[in-house]
């Protein structure tokens, strides 16, 4: 066996990989995950920037798309090192102790994003049922905290992960299917009784992704029975229409996180490049397009940025 698998697993590595067959493409590949990075970066900071010096877009529904905003750059810059040190200097090896720390960050941000949607569902929920208690209801200090409630639950659902990663020994082969680590993917190159790891990630999953998205399902059910019941055609367009941004957000975030979720769990004969491909969707798509979305569909923020841009 070799040295690598005899090691103890702080000095261990694992192997990332980009997509099999193109090695010699890979520089060509690097283009467009850099000019993705890039808007993804801009995008989301160009929002933030807004959102924070337009006083009159301080209000819950701008707060929560500064959140979402938020988890989106943190989830780039999580997984841009290893996904461009592998396109652009075939930098594929990683320390266990990085890959944990990366796997941390990048679920975590995962999940607090998860949280946001739903918090972004229940502002629409309230704007839509109940207009006149809106502001009442969804004061600053209350979204403030509801965001505090999200950050902390991220953080310590995933706060056990790498120190039950770390009590392996990883004997097992080495090279990871992805551009970056996943929990799910590196406790299986462990050689103990994965168990633990295997129950406690399936318990994350289903009380943060699980829930929230039943949640956001159930929200949605009781908007479309208030939009019914609005005798005004144009209103109920009107209603709708302040939806289709988030119902955006949410398809693109939860679609390719639960198909990755069940294929690394139950898709054993699944082709590789299926995983590796929708890897990248889950990481990289949503934090392109949340900015672009909510841009092209709020008035008031595409005049802000307008405003900024033509000064």
């Amino acid at each position: 066996m070799s040295s690598v698998n005899d090691t103890k697993f702080n000095s261990a590595v694992f192997l990332l990989t980009g997509i099999p067959g193109l090695e010699d493409v890979h520089l060509w590949i690097s283009v467009p995950f850099c000019l993705m990075y890039v808007i993804s970066i801009v995008g989301n900071s160009v929002i933030l920037f807004i959102v924070k010096t337009d006083p009159t877009l301080h209000e819950p529904m701008y707060i929560f798309l500064s959140m979402l905003a938020i988890t989106d750059l943190g989830l780039s810059i999580s997984s841009m090192p290893t996904i461009l040190g592998i396109y652009l200097f075939n930098s594929r090896e990683i320390s266990l102790n990085l890959c944990f720390a990366q796997l941390f960050f990048i679920h975590s941000l995962s999940f607090i994003e998860s949280s946001v949607l739903l918090l972004m569902a229940f502002d629409r929920f309230v704007a839509i049922s109940d207009p006149l208690r809106y502001t009442s209801t969804l004061t600053l200090p209350r979204t403030a905290k509801m965001g505090l409630v999200c950050v902390l639950r991220g953080v310590a659902l995933i706060f056990p992960l790498p120190f039950l990663l770390k009590r392996f020994r990883y004997c097992r082969a080495n090279v990871l299917s992805h551009c970056y680590c996943l929990h799910q993917e590196v406790m299986k190159m462990a050689c103990s009784d994965i168990t633990v790891n295997s129950i406690y990630g399936l318990f994350i999953i289903v009380s943060t992704v699980g829930l929230d998205s039943l949640l956001i399902l159930l929200s949605y059910v009781m908007i479309l029975k208030t939009v019914l019941s609005i005798v005004s055609h144009v209103e109920r367009v009107r209603a709708l229409n302040t939806c289709v941004s988030h119902v955006c957000a949410v398809l693109l975030f939860y679609t390719p996180m639960i198909g990755l979720s069940v294929l690394h769990r139950f898709g054993k004969g699944s082709p590789p490049l299926l995983q590796i491909l929708l890897g990248y969707v889950y990481l990289l798509i949503p934090p392109l397009m949340n900015p672009i979305v909510y841009s092209v569909k709020s008035k008031h923020l595409r005049a802000r940025i307008i405003r900024v841009f033509i000064k």
